[in-house]
C-alpha cells in the first residue's frame, strides 16, 4: 500500500488510493505512518501509555486527523461540508458493519474492541463542520457549546480506550478538554485571525471597549489586554476544576492527563508573562520546560501514591 500512504488531501487525489480497499494490516500501518508523519508537532502517545493501547490510539488519531483536515486543507468551504459530509457516512458505514477506507477499516477493530459509541466520533465532525459556518461567537455559551463537540470528545474517548466510561469522570474529563481547547485559542488568536476566525467571546470585547477592527489590525491595547485577561482567568478555572480527574484514573494514566493540563496551565502563565499580547508573538513552552513539567508531575504522582 506505499502509493496510498498520502495525506488526506492528496490522498483524494489519488484515484488508486481512492479505489483501494485496504486490508486491515495495510490500514493498521497506515494509522501508525499517518500519526508519525503529519505535519503537527503532535505526540499521539506518550511512553507511559501501554502499549497494547498504542494501535488504538493511532486508529482514534487518524479519524480526527481526516476530519480535520477535511475542514481546513481543502481551501473551498463548500468542498469541505460535502467531505465531511462523506466522512460522516463513512462513519455510519463502519457502524453498520462496512468499511474499506483505511482509517475506519483499522477502527473498526478499535471500536469493537472497546465499546466506543458513535457520539463522540459524530460530534467531532459536526466541530469541524461548524468552522465552516460559524467564524464568531457572541456568548460564553456559544463558545462552550462549540467545545462540546470540538474538544470534549477527545477526552471522552481517550477515557473508553482506557476502560473509563463514568459520569463524573466524563464531566472532570469535559472541563480538563475544554480548558485545553480554550488555552489553545487564546495562544493562537492571530493563527485564527488569519482563517477569519475569531474565538473571543463578542461580548467579552465589548464590554472591555474593544473592537473587531481593532483586533485584526493587531493592536494590543489596554482594552484588548483586559479582554485577554479576563478570558485565561475562564481558562485556568476550568483546568483547577479538571484536575482531580488525575486522582481518578490508573497511575499512568494520571501522568499523562495532568501534564496536559499542567502544560495548558503553562501556556496561560506564558500569555500573563507576555502581558496578554498575543497578537505580536504566539506564546509557546520550549523542551525544557516541558521537560520540567513532566518531572513534577511524576513526583507529584508517586507522593500522591504513597500517601
Amino acid at each position: 500500500m506505499a502509493n496510498q500512504y498520502l495525506l488526506p488531501a492528496e490522498y483524494l487525489r489519488s484515484p488508486d488510493a481512492r479505489s483501494h480497499a485496504a486490508t486491515p494490516e495495510e490500514a493498521l500501518a497506515y494509522t501508525r505512518w499517518l500519526a508519525g508523519v503529519h505535519y503537527e508537532n503532535f505526540h499521539v502517545v506518550s511512553f507511559l501509555l501501554p502499549k497494547r493501547l498504542h494501535q488504538d490510539f493511532f486508529n482514534v488519531y487518524a479519524f480526527c486527523r481526516w476530519a480535520d483536515d477535511l475542514g481546513d486543507e481543502i481551501g473551498d468551504t463548500a468542498e469541505s461540508l460535502r467531505l465531511l459530509s462523506w466522512w460522516r457516512a463513512e462513519l455510519e458505514r463502519m457502524y453498520a458493519g462496512e468499511a474499506t477506507h483505511p482509517v475506519f477499516v483499522a477502527l473498526k477493530e478499535t471500536v469493537a474492541r472497546h465499546g466506543l459509541p458513535i457520539e463522540p466520533f459524530e460530534h467531532l465532525i459536526r466541530a469541524f463542520e461548524q468552522d465552516q459556518r460559524v467564524t464568531r461567537y457572541r456568548t460564553w455559551e456559544e463558545v462552550f457549546g462549540y467545545c462540546r463537540y470540538s474538544a470534549n470528545p477527545v477526552g471522552r474517548l481517550v477515557l473508553y480506550l482506557c476502560g473509563y466510561s463514568g459520569a463524573e469522570r466524563q464531566r472532570l474529563s469535559d472541563a480538563t478538554c475544554t480548558a485545553l481547547q480554550l488555552a489553545n485559542f487564546w495562544q493562537d488568536v492571530a493563527v485564527d485571525l488569519a482563517k477569519d476566525r475569531v474565538y473571543i467571546p463578542l461580548e467579552v470585547m465589548e464590554r472591555h471597549g474593544y473592537t473587531l477592527d481593532e483586533l485584526f489590525a493587531l493592536k494590543a491595547t489596554p482594552q484588548f489586554r483586559a479582554a485577554m485577561r479576563e478570558i485565561v482567568v475562564k481558562a485556568r478555572e476550568l483546568f483547577v476544576e479538571g484536575l482531580p480527574l488525575a486522582g481518578m484514573l490508573d497511575r499512568r494514566l494520571a501522568v499523562d492527563i495532568e501534564l496536559f493540563s499542567r502544560g495548558g496551565m503553562r501556556i496561560l502563565d506564558k500569555i500573563e508573562q507576555q502581558d496578554y499580547d498575543v497578537l505580536a508573538r504566539r506564546p509557546a513552552i520550549s523542551k525544557v520546560e516541558r521537560t520540567g513539567l513532566l518531572l513534577r508531575v511524576l513526583v507529584r504522582q508517586a507522593f500522591r501514591k504513597a500517601a
